[in-house]
């Protein structure tokens, strides 16, 4: 007997950017509570967001505005990005593709960073399996885990929502 997963909708609320460094990071906050977290990531993924969130378009498509354009061309669309566990300090997500009769057509395993550069492309809910979220949002409140100093932030209060996708307590 499998248990229900509850599921929690989540927003992207910064993007910080380490000048310098691989590592970039994104925080991840409730849509209606207040928990959240950090996803370090790669810098090419937080270009991507940091593009999506300020409306900045580049002259060819790059790699998530391929796949989000592909899955438009056949016919389908993204219907949400789902975080769904956290093992050995590494987030994995899932992107739930549909039809267009509205029937989930397609499930695909994806990086937490690709998965969410995708979902702001396609302006669909970004949610996190409860379980992650509980542990999550405790590590993410550890002493000593702040992000490398000398980031630029980008808040995105309004959009909604790398390389490693690693839980901030790894480095």
């Amino acid at each position: 007997m499998t248990r229900e997963e509850t599921w929690v909708e989540m927003r992207l609320s910064r993007i910080v950017q380490a000048l310098n460094s691989d590592r970039q990071f994104i925080y991840l906050v409730e849509v209606d509570g207040e928990r959240g977290f950090p996803i370090m990531i790669g810098s090419w993924e937080a270009s991507e967001m940091d593009r999506i969130v300020n409306g900045d378009e580049t002259k060819r498509p790059l790699t998530h505005q391929l796949l989000h354009s592909t899955i438009k061309a056949l016919g389908a669309a993204l219907k949400r990005v789902d975080i769904v566990d956290l093992r050995d300090n590494t987030y994995f997500a899932q992107l739930v593709i549909e039809n267009r009769a509205g029937d989930v057509c397609a499930v695909v395993d994806a990086r937490p960073s690709d998965a969410i550069a995708l979902a702001l492309r396609a302006q669909c809910p970004l949610r996190v399996a409860e379980r992650v979220l509980a542990v999550a949002a405790q590590a993410g409140q550890a002493p000593g885990m702040a992000p490398p100093e000398g980031g630029s932030g980008s808040d995105d209060s309004e959009t909604g929502s790398g390389d490693s996708d690693e839980a901030q307590a790894e480095e």
